[in-house]
């Protein structure tokens, strides 16, 4: 199984030692740069890899890089949390497919902040291992999970259990894809597609507004994640005031 592998965060540094575990080491290796950077150097040590075949930030995109990647002769990059935009020419690349593992149940919430959409859409959750294409998140399935949403989830705690069902996805799809005839199934739904810009609409609340108890709390539980930057506010005498939410289960 020849790859490159794509990625970062902890979550690229647990998917990338599975797969040298497994005695799949990649060919190349794209990280990110700069100050979102979180775990190159972790990578780039993992992969052992000689410098001209480690690519940062959006440098795979130039055409020479282009012209290593294709000479690598590659059945699959695996994008890992990647935070790019991969162009088609990027995408043809390997003969079997630009793969990406997403944290959500696909069709259903593609785009951004996939567990603050569940909770107000109330759409099914989970993840999927899919492959990429031109259009956001619209690929064929490989393989995909669901994630049950409890009444105490916030996005924060809801994002940190997708994390672990994506690394079991991953490695549940690993035989298919060391086969190299992974199973496609098309997405025949429309499901849901958000921006990144779309959470912002949500955050702040009119005090005057009405609604219910059960909606306020799906919107608080929504816009908890782990930053305040995304959590819901109000304004009131000129300051305003952020509000996150825990919710404790108990016994009745």
């Amino acid at each position: 199984m020849r790859y490159a592998f794509a990625g970062d965060r902890q979550i690229a540094v647990n998917i990338l030692n599975l797969l040298l575990a497994k005695g799949h080491r990649p060919k190349a290796l794209l990280v990110t740069n700069g100050i979102h950077a979180t775990h190159k150097q972790e990578l780039c040590s993992l992969a052992g890899l000689d410098k001209e075949m480690v690519f940062e930030g959006k440098d795979f995109t130039n055409s020479e890089n282009i012209e290593k990647l294709k000479a690598l002769a590659l059945d699959y990059i695996f994008g890992i949390h990647f935070p790019y935009i991969i162009p088609s020419e990027v995408l043809t690349i390997p003969r079997i497919g630009f793969l990406n593992l997403h944290p959500a149940y696909l069709p259903y919430n593609k785009g951004w902040h996939t567990p603050s959409w569940a909770i107000l859409d109330g759409t099914p959750y989970g993840a999927t291992l899919h492959f990429m294409s031109v259009a956001l998140d619209k690929g064929d399935i490989i393989y995909q999970e669901k994630l049950e949403v409890l009444p105490n989830d916030t996005a924060n705690s809801l994002y940190e259990k997708v994390l672990l069902l994506e690394e079991k996805v991953f490695q549940k799809a690993l035989p298919e894809l060391e086969s190299l005839r992974p199973n496609r199934e098309g997405q025949t739904e429309k499901g849901s597609a958000h921006t990144k810009k779309d959470l912002k609409a949500k955050q702040e609340l009119e005090l005057d507004e009405p609604t219910t108890a059960g909606d306020l709390i799906d919107r608080l539980r929504a816009l908890t994640t782990n930053t305040w930057e995304e959590a819901a506010y109000f304004k009131k005498d000129g300051k305003k005031y952020k509000v996150q939410i825990v919710i404790q289960e108990t016994e009745e």
